[in-house]
């Protein structure tokens, strides 16, 4: 399993972001609906390395959160709430959060797991994949918020409905680098999921 535990940057400056990232996480399948597991802390388990992607890169997008994921099991039956559960991946997720804090590092994410150096590579890619979805400006979201990855053929509709040119469009998603951020989803979710293949 792949557990998400994900800390707010500075509750203080910004105040209490945990509601705005429940909604932006909500339609995320979870083994453990994402919630809020203490003040300004979001924790989510969930059965997939695509899925556990997908949170990581939401959390990352504005730019105000820690992001630790941990892969590792967790003890079973699951409990109705995130704060009563337990298990190594729990732990690999505070590890993860909890270095982020003392390193500082400029894109906030962090993979701990059993075998340490497939957590460091699949590390490596979320924190570029990271760098690419953070880097985005607000004019390039309003368009990639309307596409759908793999769906051809949808650009005249986006740019139909900002009332903005197909070119406008194209331009948006290649120098936002849309294609290349869903073509390296996978590898970042194939390395995560090495994680647990310990023999």
């Amino acid at each position: 399993m792949f557990t998400l535990t994900i800390n707010q940057t500075d509750s203080r400056r910004d105040g209490d972001r945990v509601p705005h990232l429940l909604k932006d996480l909500r339609h995320i399948p979870a083994r453990l609906d994402f919630d809020r597991s203490v003040e300004d802390e979001v924790q989510g388990i969930v059965d997939c390395a695509h899925q556990a992607v997908d949170a990581a890169l939401i959390a990352l997008r504005c730019g105000s959160w820690y992001v630790g994921i941990g892969v590792g099991p967790v003890n079973e039956p699951l409990p109705n709430q995130i704060k009563d559960a337990s298990g190594h991946g729990l732990i690999y997720a505070r590890r993860a959060v909890d270095r982020l804090h003392r390193s500082k590092e400029r894109i906030p994410v962090a993979v701990e797991g059993p075998l340490t150096e497939v957590a460091a590579e699949s590390e490596s890619v979320l924190r570029l994949l990271g760098h690419i979805v953070r880097d985005r400006s607000e004019a390039e979201w309003r368009v990639l918020d309307l596409l759908t990855p793999g769906v051809r053929g949808q650009q005249k509709t986006v740019a139909a409905e900002l009332g903005i040119t197909s070119q406008a469009v194209s331009k948006a998603v290649a120098r936002s680098q849309w294609n290349e951020e869903h073509a390296a989803r996978p590898a970042a979710a194939r390395l995560l999921s090495m994680i647990l293949d310990v023999r």
